[in-house]
């Protein structure tokens, strides 16, 4: 397992989020002067954008973030997660959250999949940063905390061997092994079969540095080439015109990891059977986690900087529905397994009474209650999520 693979991780994942989110808010704006006390308008979208991003690049949260450490549960990412979708006055229920973190998840598998070179998922998080920076184009302030971590991404990684990446490309696809969950976008385009799981090219560009299948050299005991011989490839492959920027500003050529939500169109998420199944299985995995202690002090340290946003003075929260409908939504609820919810994480509490006493600030910082003033208004949802770990 790498030590240097959370930042990586958190990365892509919020930027996954960003483009869902803005694909959403778009979708169900209303221009200004037409849009009701409980709609949404371009306004508010740039300003839910400009305080999630702001939130997630905080100085603080980063220095955590970039600290050598294991990757920890996918309830504790998920609980970083939605508190960070809540620091703005966007809220979301739980049906929504689900599906939000079960599409942020399912691209980045698919892109670390396909990344031509371990290397190149270095490029994948360049694409997420680039296009985070579009977003915060007209904000200065939050321009350069997405400035501060690109720098500090790039003298991280830069320097690290292709055997580094190479360890840090296992300890995701580790961590994504057992999610197979169907998204509409990868069915339509026959990326990813009914179960779930994904179907890999095999054509297309080679790895930079590295010659179009189908010739065999062959060398003496001293290096020289003395025979040659050359067979058919099953794919069609193409050698790359030039490798990536790795700098701070560049083409990156490599496509993955941009916003494939461009292009306006539904996406739906479905549990395939190989999901449920794993869903029984963490229900009969009762054995305590060894890591609870650390797992809750990594969430300490990283929570401690993301404060949800209180509405002021009259205003309420935005509701943010991501399925077509209310109804879909309210569905989707009682569907889902409810081990494969996140809505509660329990703690493994500790007899240090100091320890004690930070769990119950952090558990304090983090309640919050259920306030609603009407149908029609912007409401907030319980954002209750995290009771332990």
């Amino acid at each position: 397992m790498s030590t240097r693979t959370l930042p990586l991780l958190f990365l892509n994942l919020g930027g996954e989020m960003l483009y869902i989110l803005d694909q959403r808010l778009r979708a169900q704006s209303i221009p200004g002067e037409k849009a009701r006390k409980d709609e949404w308008t371009d306004v508010d979208r740039k300003r839910v954008m400009n305080d999630i991003i702001s939130a997630m690049f905080k100085k603080n949260f980063m220095e955590e973030l970039f600290k050598p450490q294991d990757l920890y549960s996918k309830k504790a990412l998920r609980t970083v997660y939605d508190r960070l979708a809540h620091t703005s006055i966007m809220r979301l229920n739980q049906a929504s959250m689900d599906k939000l973190y079960d599409l942020m998840t399912m691209a980045f598998k698919y892109q670390v999949l396909l990344c031509p070179r371990p290397r190149d998922i270095l490029l994948v998080t360049f694409n997420h940063l680039d296009a985070i920076k579009d977003f915060v184009s007209d904000s200065p302030g939050i321009l350069n905390q997405v400035d501060e971590t690109f720098r500090q991404l790039i003298e991280t990684y830069n320097c690290l061997s292709d055997g580094e990446f190479q360890l840090i490309r296992q300890t995701l696809l580790i961590f994504f092994q057992d999610m197979h969950i169907r998204v509409s976008i990868f069915l339509k385009d026959k990326v990813q079969n009914s179960n779930g799981r994904f179907v890999l090219p095999i054509s297309g560009p080679v790895p930079w540095g590295t010659e179009v299948p189908g010739l065999i050299r062959m060398f003496n005991h001293k290096g020289v080439e003395v025979k040659r011989a050359e067979f058919t490839t099953a794919g069609n492959y193409v050698t790359p015109q030039r490798e990536g920027s790795f700098e701070l500003y560049g083409d990156r050529v490599l496509k993955l990891g941009t916003n494939m939500y461009s292009v306006t169109r539904p996406v739906e998420t479905h549990m395939s059977g190989s999901s449920k199944n794993l869903a029984s299985q963490a229900k009969e995995n009762i054995v305590p986690n060894p890591l609870a202690k650390e797992e809750l002090n990594f969430l300490a340290r990283l929570l401690g900087g993301l404060d949800i946003q209180k509405p002021a003075g009259g205003e309420t929260g935005f509701r943010l529905n991501l399925f077509m409908t209310d109804e879909e939504e309210e569905h989707a609820a009682q569907t889902r397994p409810e081990e494969l919810s996140y809505k509660v994480i329990n703690i493994e509490a500790t007899q240090e009474p100091g320890r004690r006493a930070e769990l119950s600030r952090i558990l304090g910082e983090l309640e919050v209650a259920e306030q609603r003033p009407g149908s029609a208004e912007k409401g907030e949802d319980l954002l209750a999520l995290m009771d332990g770990l």
